[in-house]
């Protein structure tokens, strides 16, 4: 008998010819298989190299930094224990320092927060000039369409959306301001008119 008969043939255990398990594809011979119960891969999948360099585009030095920076910590407050970020905690300790009267901790302390005061002034300036400039724009093309009796979609935000307030220099945006929003805020005053119609 060649290999390929003996292969397609069940073999048996000799116990009045009963036949045993078929070894063959898909089925491994049961000294070699998985035992139940017990993992197949008992060491566990294999950790990456701590030593491993990072690739080209990655800052991993960033990305610890900042993972750092905000690790929740327990410091003493007073009487009492609270958890507050790595950073906060070094501020903090920097101001208290500075308030104890450490010339050194006065200065960086103070630079610190002139630094941070001018780039808020700066985002605050960019922020407010620009929705300026977007009201405007799109009052004027707007106004245009009007006059020229041109119909098109209108922008989002929506212009009359655009709140600024010329005292405080704050501005605010009452309604949609992507596509996804604008969707769901005409399905919400579709709804609501709808109900409004319901009741009277």
């Amino acid at each position: 008998m060649d290999d390929s008969s003996r292969k397609d043939s069940p073999s048996t255990d000799g116990n009045q010819g009963t036949p045993r398990y078929e070894v063959g594809y898909c089925k491994p011979p049961t000294t070699t298989r998985f035992q139940k119960g017990k993992s197949g891969n008992p060491r566990g999948r294999p950790k990456e190299a701590k030593d491993k360099l990072p690739a080209i585009n990655e800052e991993r030095m960033k990305s610890i930094l900042i993972e750092e920076a905000y690790r929740a910590i327990k410091v003493r407050d007073g009487s009492r224990e609270v958890t507050i970020p790595m950073i906060r905690a070094v501020v903090r300790s920097m101001a208290l320092a500075a308030v104890k009267g450490q010339a050194r901790s006065q200065r960086m302390f103070t630079a610190l927060l002139q630094a941070t005061e001018k780039e808020r002034k700066t985002e605050h300036d960019l922020t407010l000039e620009t929705a300026i400039e977007y009201k405007t724009q799109w009052e004027d093309e707007l106004e245009r369409r009007t006059a020229l009796g041109i119909v098109g979609p209108d922008p989002i935000p929506h212009p009359d959306d655009v709140i600024i307030n010329v005292k405080t220099g704050e501005v605010h945006i009452t309604g949609p301001v992507t596509k996804q929003e604008k969707v769901r805020w005409d399905r919400d005053a579709g709804q609501r008119i709808h109900s409004i119609r319901n009741r009277i």
